[in-house]
């Protein structure tokens, strides 16, 4: 207990220094100081949630890239809306407008 409370302000120390993110910094101190994931999270401020997410890509995100490169392609003055329509209404899929244009900024 008193050895978890002493090393708490070390571990933030470093982690001031080296201006890193709290995920790769609890991560560094779990590895590096042999120390518990529960208590690298609360050093750093972060769920454990956080900590053992893992992003799942779906398939889906695949024919969405294809379709709008296709689009852009066919349409080049078409703006994100339009093409966004276009999938909508003419093809008939049902994806999120959020989804399409966040796969749309990264190409």
């Amino acid at each position: 207990m008193y050895a978890e409370e002493r090393l708490k302000p070390e571990l933030r120390q470093e982690t001031l220094e080296g201006k890193c993110k709290a995920v790769s910094a609890s991560v560094d101190g779990q590895e590096r100081r042999c120390i518990s994931i529960r208590l690298a999270c609360e050093i750093y401020g972060l769920s454990e949630t956080c900590y053992c997410y893992q992003a799942k890509r779906n398939a889906e995100n695949i024919v969405i890239a294809d379709w709008l490169m296709k689009l852009t392609q066919s349409h080049k003055r078409w703006e994100f809306g339009l093409r966004f329509m276009c999938l909508r209404s003419v093809k008939g899929y049902g994806w999120n407008h959020k989804r399409v244009y966040r796969l749309y900024r990264e190409l």
